[in-house]
Order: structure tokens, then sequence, then C-alpha cells
């Protein structure tokens, strides 16, 4: 029998928790829950005016202008690079919450994927937090930026937005970045770091696929073209986003056109000239 927990009112709480080790464990519940149908899938209340995600009192959020450059080679600098992928890993499980806790209009697949997704996301913080832990370190040890949630909140009032604009380019920017860290790492002689950042990878080729099916599919229910709409929503909010080289590989798997690739060439030229 379902239980009355409901979907929205659960994940409103979860995307709420700071505590790191409670919010880990609950948004791994909350996917099983769903997983089982003792969730009621309705709207009890309306979402909240987006603010701050819950997080824990550390790291302490900077701005990207006062982040420290370390170098790799050096024992801070590999533990900061890896403190990096953590925190994005961390955000995206935030934001992954709230793409389910403040559109509720959607149907019952797109909550499959993004509580999936969240609970995919929880898996690679607790994979890059552990190899942190290895080396002497933990999540927190260093400051980090909060650019991932102020997009978030830039995309508050349209999950079209949302769709387009956070998995198709602020994520798959990730898949962009993740091979050339895999090298960098190889370089120093981190091997164990390798199969954390291929499975990551593997994974958010998926995180983005999902983004262009909801994209696209919101497209067509508001009689839109997606790869216009798509071009003019980068042109007007992130062209300042797309930066190269790009990982074609994944993105054409993650759904992305070859008009939308060449797009994407182009602006980066644009954005060098």
């Amino acid at each position: 029998m379902a239980s009355e927990e409901n979907l929205f009112e659960e994940t409103g709480r979860v995307l709420d928790l700071c505590s790191l080790d409670e919010k880990l464990e609950a948004t791994e519940q909350l996917y099983k829950q769903w997983q089982q149908g003792e969730m009621l899938q309705d709207s009890i209340t309306s979402p909240k005016v987006i603010g701050q995600a819950g997080h824990p009192e550390k790291p302490e959020l900077v701005p990207p202008r006062k982040l420290k450059r370390r170098r790799l080679g050096t024992p801070m600098g590999h533990a900061s690079m890896l403190h990096a992928i953590a925190h994005i890993e961390f955000n995206a499980i935030n934001l992954a919450l709230d793409a389910v806790y403040r559109f509720r209009e959607m149907p019952t697949e797109y909550y499959d994927d993004w509580l999936r997704i969240a609970d995919e996301e929880r898996y690679h913080f607790q994979l890059v937090q552990g190899r942190l832990k290895q080396l002497g370190y933990d999540y927190g040890d260093f400051p980090a930026h909060n650019g991932l949630w102020e997009t978030a909140q830039q995309t508050a009032d349209d999950v079209l937005l949302r769709m387009g604009l956070v998995p198709r380019i602020l994520e798959a920017r990730g898949l962009d970045v993740n091979p050339g860290i895999m090298e960098k790492l190889r370089e120093i002689g981190d091997e164990e770091s390798q199969p954390i950042l291929e499975v990551i990878l593997r994974d958010e080729v998926g995180h983005v696929k999902a983004g262009t099916v909801w994209f696209r599919y919101l497209c067509e229910q508001r009689g839109l073209d997606s790869e216009e709409t798509f071009e003019s929503l980068v042109r007007e909010k992130m062209s300042y986003a797309i930066r190269g080289p790009f990982y074609e590989p994944g993105r054409v798997e993650a759904g992305f056109s070859d008009r939308e690739m060449a797009f994407l060439q182009q602006l980066e030229q644009e954005n060098r000239a």
C-alpha cells in the first residue's frame, strides 16, 4: 500500500537539508521510495520562491575570482581539483532535487529521470569524497563558488529554461572537461581517480541526455523549434559559458544535433574574437 508521503513536499524537505550525511542518505531514500511507488504525485502547496538550497557550513562559498589556483603537481593542488569535482557533484544533487520540487506539471517519467539523477549525483559525490579522504582531505577543506546554484535561481520560473540551460550547457561542460582532467591526473600518477571519473562521465552523458529529451518535449508542447529555441536561449542567457574544446562523442550521445554542435563551435569562435 502506498504511503501518504507527497513527492513534492518530501523532495523539498531533502532539498533544504544542510547536514551533508543527512542529505546524502535522504536523497538515496527518496529515490528508493519513488521506485517502490510509495509517494503521491500531487501538489499540496506551491513551491517556495527559490533561495539557497541546503548545504553544510563548509565549504565556504566565495566569488569565483577569490578561488586560489593551485598547481596540480602539489598534494594540495591535487586535492583541490578533486574537491572542485566533489562540489560540482554536491550542487548537482540540489539541482536535480529542485528540478523535481519546482516543476510540478510534468509527466511521471520526468520525475523518474530527475530523482534517478539526484541519486546518481549523490553516488558520484560519495565516490569523489572517498578519494579525497584517501588523500588526507575532505569535502569542505577548500572554498568553493556557488555558480551552479545561481543558475538554478535564474531559471526557476520556467522548466524549459531550466532544461535548456542547466543540463545542456552547464552539465554538458562537464562532459567537455572530464577527459582532460583524467589525462592530467594520469600525468601525476593518480590512477585511483580514473575509474571514478569514468563512472561520472558515463552517467553524466545520461544526465545531459535527459535534459535534451525534456527540453525537446517542452518545445514540442509549446510549438517551438527546439534548435532555434536552444540557440536563442544560449545567446540571450549564457553565451559567456560556451568554451571549447567540446567532447563531441559525449555530446552527440546526449542528443546534440549537428546544427547545435555547429552553433556551439561558432559561438565559441565569436567569444574568442
